[in-house]
C-alpha cells in the first residue's frame, strides 16, 4: 500500500483567479512505514504573491524567480504520484490548484493519476467535532512537535502531517495490518498477504475457583425464580466448542 502525503504552498488562495502553486512537497509511505523516498519542488510562479500569503510561506518572488516553472516539473510530479494514494489536509484545495497547473498545461486533471485522496481535515473533524483541527491544533492535540515551524513550508507540512495521520488512524491497525508493514517491500510492491489461519489466538480457560463462583450466581438465580433460571436452560457448550 503506497501512500503520499501531500502539500503545496501558493500565491494566494484562488487558482480560479490567477493564483499559483509555488512549493509542492510529497512525502511516501508504503505499508504505513516512511521510506525517507520524497519528492520537493520550489516553483516560480511567473508572478508575485498576496502580501496574506507571503506572511504564511515566506517565499519572496526573488526567491523563485529562478526556480523551474510548473511544466518543467509536471511530469515528474505527475509519475511520481501515478496510482498512490494521496493524504492531503484540506485536500479540496491542493487538488484544486493542482488540477488548475495541469489544465494550463493541456493535460489530464492532476487527480486523474492518483488512487484515493485522504482528507486528513475532514477526518479530524469527524474525530473531534467543534474544535480545532489546523495541522499546528492536531500537533498540539497529538503531542507532535512543531516547534520548527515558524512559517509553512510544503515538505516540512508534509512531514508533520505524516506523523498526525499516522497517530490518527493508529487505533484502525490490525495485527494484519502491522504485520504486512513489517514485510513492506521497496518500490512500491504489493507486500505479500498473511493467511489468517497462521494467526493463533491465545484461549484463556477459566480457573476451577471462577467456575464455582459462577455456579454460586447459578444457584442465586434459580432461588430467586423458585426454579432453573434462563442460564440453566441454555445448552451448555461442548469441551470442543469452548476452545475452538
Amino acid at each position: 500500500m503506497r501512500q503520499l502525503i501531500l502539500d503545496t504552498e501558493t500565491t494566494g488562495l484562488n487558482a480560479r483567479t490567477g493564483d499559483r502553486i509555488i512549493e509542492i512537497g510529497c512525502v511516501e509511505l508504503v505499508n504505513r512505514r516512511l521510506t525517507g523516498s520524497n519528492l520537493h519542488f520550489y516553483v516560480n510562479p511567473e508572478r508575485d504573491s498576496d502580501p496574506g500569503a507571503l506572511a504564511v510561506h515566506g517565499l519572496t518572488t526573488e526567491f523563485l524567480r529562478d526556480k523551474p516553472k510548473f511544466a518543467e516539473i509536471a511530469n515528474d510530479l505527475r509519475d511520481f504520484v501515478q496510482g498512490a494514494d494521496l493524504i492531503i489536509h484540506n485536500a479540496p484545495f491542493d487538488i484544486g490548484f493542482l488540477d488548475a497547473e495541469f489544465a494550463l498545461l493541456g493535460l489530464p486533471p492532476f487527480s486523474s493519476h492518483c488512487g484515493e485522496v485522504i482528507d486528513t481535515l475532514v477526518r479530524a473533524k469527524a474525530m473531534f467535532p467543534g474544535k480545532r483541527n489546523s495541522l499546528d491544533a492536531l500537533c498540539d492535540r497529538f503531542g507532535i512537535s512543531n516547534a520548527h515551524r515558524t512559517l509553512h513550508g510544503a515538505l516540512l507540512d508534509s512531514e508533520l502531517l505524516a506523523e498526525v495521520y499516522l497517530t490518527m488512524t493508529r487505533g484502525q491497525e490490525s495485527l494484519v495490518i502491522d504485520m504486512l508493514g513489517e514485510a513492506s517491500t521497496s518500490g512500491g510492491e504489493r507486500a505479500p498477504r498473511v493467511a489468517l489461519s497462521s494467526l493463533e489466538l491465545p484461549v484463556i480457560v477459566a480457573s476451577e475457583e471462577e467456575i464455582a463462583a459462577h455456579q454460586a450466581v447459578l444457584d442465586g438465580l434459580d432461588k430467586a425464580v423458585k426454579g432453573a433460571s434462563v442460564w440453566r436452560i441454555q445448552p451448555v457448550p461442548t469441551a470442543d466448542e469452548q476452545t475452538a
